[in-house]
């Protein structure tokens, strides 16, 4: 199975020249890091950033220059700063190619959880309700099972919902998942992992079409 590192890469395949790219807090925030390097794309961050670049090496961090996960950040050339209020208006604008987020719960109907736990504090939504709502295109990068070893690929979401019906593919530790009208669509297995671990770990109704391939990496 996957690491955080080897989901950012196979979502990196993903991205198209030309692109405007949302990044979430967490996984996708290492997609910048895998994307290749003979095509232009302009990584956007809803703290105000258009055309961040990959993580600073170690010794290289300004602390003045972070994303909306408040983790330092690069800058490319030609990288523009602006206020949150022009951030959120490219983003509801829908002037957005593809958001990556990461995700608690997913449902195979495309709901989405990521933002709040019952009980827990937390600092707010942030730009997920946003980005939810406006975006046509997104991808879900997260594990498929929790700490616990519980699906969080289910029927239906448990914990409070960011957005209805909206996520296109899921790429987690175990699998490429596309969400359809009928449930989650096996598109590819993560090396080395059987798609009966696959099904046993999640709870949605899961689609077989065919010979299921190894992501290429």
């Amino acid at each position: 199975m996957l690491d955080k590192n080897g989901i950012a890469k196979r979502i990196a395949k993903e991205v198209k020249n030309g692109y405007y790219v949302n990044l979430g807090i967490g996984i996708p925030t290492l997609v910048a890091n895998f994307v290749r390097d003979d095509i232009e794309v302009e990584f956007q961050s809803e703290n105000g950033i258009l055309g961040m670049g990959p993580f600073p090496f170690d010794g290289e961090e300004d602390a003045d220059l972070i994303n909306a996960g408040k983790q330092t950040i690069t800058a490319l050339d030609g990288a523009s700063f602006f206020d949150s209020a022009m951030s959120f208006s490219m983003i509801r604008g829908q002037h957005v190619d593809l958001t990556i987020l990461g995700a608690m719960e997913v449902a195979e109907n495309g709901d989405i959880a990521n933002w709040k736990i019952p009980g827990r504090l937390v600092k707010g939504m942030g730009g997920a309700m946003d980005l939810v709502a406006s975006a046509d295109n997104i991808i879900v990068a997260m594990m498929h099972t929790n700490k616990k070893g519980a699906s969080k690929l289910l029927k239906r979401c448990t914990l409070p919902l960011t957005g209805v019906n909206c996520v296109k593919k899921i790429v987690t530790n175990l699998a490429v998942m596309e969400v359809t009208s009928k449930g989650f669509k096996l598109v590819e297995r993560a090396p080395g992992v059987s798609v009966e671990t696959i099904l046993e770990a999640t709870d949605g109704h899961v689609i077989i079409d065919g010979e299921i391939p190894e992501m290429a990496l």
